[in-house]
């Protein structure tokens, strides 16, 4: 099920971004086998594998790929494969002898998708780094944060997934177009800086014109005006407000009793801490709860900031079956949505077990043998 079913990708595990892009890929029905190491590399928090949500829905098998035996398996599956997917440091992968020369050798219509944080070359390419990292030299993390504040970092959001995991899913799927039509393989250098700074996109437009300024928290979308910001309800929880045309504007200010005439114009930034004094002690005569009964099914732009335990439980989510339980864990479901090929649920994430070789055309035999020889865990 999915629209990428029948496409087969090799995964080489990794962290973070790669695994997430691999995760979308198989919610969309892609066939891949992640390969792993022999031994846990010792990244990250310890935990049952059924949280893992990121490897969910795709078997795993642990190889030895240091050894000659490991890498004649990864390039055999490779033949097989419509793509790879690879997130080590510039150069592991042709030290191991499963660069992309190899790997196209052994099937020329290969897509090799490769993620790392700084990109295959640049004087940066060689060195280490994370989400926050990648993000602070795009000019997006000295975006985030309150006036007066220094940088708020947003999660792993900018970096890892969204410039990470999305731009690789979306090169992969655009080389895998293109090679239907020319019968060859490419690579797909996909890099975090490069996704992060290409969601920037409108933010340097908005600079260039002047629109914005450089300092944070002034600006209209970066909780520098009154009506798209978050505000405290009577029962200490939140509301998200996002009235940015007037119309909506307008609805906000009815629905809370304020008249307009009361409050300077809204697109006035020099009166906009004067709306949000006004609209924080509105907001502040209500629970939460009270508020979304008010404006919950209008058009004014306001929604309850839920927590990850509340959101699954949300009516829209509810009527929208937007998150799914698989074996105990609540998650979301695959997304986007498809009006004919439609997804499958996801599968619970699964431990290295070398039986899933059989559906890559490994025989019984052969990987009893694989094992025996400690090739495969």
């Amino acid at each position: 099920m999915g629209p990428l079913s029948g496409y087969r990708i090799v995964e080489f595990a990794g962290i973070g971004p790669a695994p997430m892009c691999c995760m979308l890929l198989a919610d969309l029905g892609a066939e891949i086998v992640r390969l792993d190491r022999l031994e846990p590399s010792g990244l990250g928090v310890p935990s049952p594998e059924r949280y893992k949500l990121l490897h969910r829905s795709r078997p795993a098998v642990a190889v030895d790929l240091k050894s000659k035996e490991g890498v004649a398996l990864a390039l055999r599956l490779v033949a097989r494969a419509d793509a790879v997917v690879e997130g080590f440091r510039p150069g592991v992968m042709e030290r191991l002898g499963l660069g992309p020369e190899p790997c196209l050798k052994a099937n020329p219509k290969l897509v090799y998708g490769r993620m790392t944080g700084w990109g295959q070359t640049g004087p940066l390419a060689p060195t280490a780094g994370h989400d926050l990292d990648y993000i602070a030299l795009t000019g997006a993390l000295n975006a985030f944060g309150r006036e007066g504040q220094k940088p708020t970092p947003p999660l792993n959001l900018i970096g890892d997934f969204g410039g990470g995991a999305l731009y690789l899913a979306m090169g992969l799927l655009a080389a895998l177009l293109e090679t239907a039509r020319s019968g060859k393989g490419q690579v797909v250098d996909a890099a975090m800086v490069d996704g992060a700074a290409s969601l920037m996109t409108v933010f340097y437009g908005l600079y260039a014109g002047k629109q914005i300024t450089l300092e944070r928290g002034t600006n209209f979308l970066d909780t520098g005006a009154h009506f798209y910001e978050v505000y405290e309800c009577a029962d200490g929880k939140f509301i998200a407000v996002a009235s940015i045309e007037p119309k909506f504007y307008a609805e906000l200010l009815r629905l809370l009793e304020i008249d307009p005439a009361s409050l300077p114009k809204q697109s006035d930034r020099a009166h906009w801490r004067d709306g949000k004094a006004t609209l924080a002690a509105k907001f502040k005569t209500r629970t939460r709860d009270e508020w979304v009964g008010l404006f919950e099914g209008g058009d004014a732009c306001v929604a309850p900031v839920l927590s990850l335990a509340e959101a699954p439980n949300h009516p829209h989510a509810k009527a929208r079956n937007a998150f799914i339980e698989v074996d105990g864990v609540i998650q979301p479901m695959p997304a986007p949505r498809f009006s004919r090929t439609e997804n499958a649920a996801p599968t619970a994430p699964e431990p290295p077990n070398a039986d899933a070789l059989r559906d890559w055309g490994l025989s019984v035999g052969e990987i009893a043998g694989l094992r025996a020889a400690k090739i495969v865990g």
